[in-house]
């Protein structure tokens, strides 16, 4: 298996687990924030999606998706552009609101078309890349793909949890 497949695959089960925890939830279970004061699958889905886009079209050298193609302001958040909730307080994750399920797959599955198209363009020698020297030791372009992909998939696994609660009353 050649590196690019098994990147590809890593972000593959990341979009599988959006599509299932995304099924079938109305508008006001998307905002369930658990015991009042947790992550809302909302804004779970919706933070991933942004770091994700930031990340990979920084390494990538292309404009976010959330600007380039609109997102922004189909999603209208009173937040800045460039937020990607990274540091949220309890009250920007309450301004994370969305109008349906479907919004928050298409955007995340716009920029997975837009991950997968950059992955399979790599060559291994590109892995080693340094792409942030504000580390020590500095990242590079295969560490920061790696550590993308795990924060998608820590996160989907909060926004299942979340959807469990919600969906026995518990939350």
């Amino acid at each position: 298996m050649k590196f690019n497949d098994l990147l590809i695959d890593a972000y593959g089960r990341a979009q599988e687990r959006v599509h299932a925890i995304l099924e079938g939830l109305a508008p006001g279970e998307l905002m369930v924030r658990p015991g009042g004061g947790g992550n809302s699958i909302a804004w779970l889905i919706w933070h991933l999606t942004r770091v994700q886009d930031d990340h990979i079209s920084d390494v990538a050298g292309t404009e976010q998706l959330w600007t380039a193609q609109g997102w922004a302001a189909r999603f209208a958040l009173d937040l800045e552009v460039a937020d990607t909730g990274y540091g949220h307080s309890s009250a920007q994750v309450d301004l994370v609101r969305v109008p349906s399920a479907g919004l928050l797959r298409d955007y995340f599955d716009a920029v997975h078309g837009h991950t997968v198209s950059y992955l399979r363009g790599l060559a291994e020698e590109d892995l080693d890349r340094i792409v942030d020297t504000r580390w020590d030791p500095p990242v590079t372009l295969g560490v920061r793909l790696v550590s993308v992909v795990d924060d998608c998939l820590e996160h989907c696994g909060q926004a299942a949890y979340v959807k469990g609660m919600v969906r026995r009353g518990e939350a």
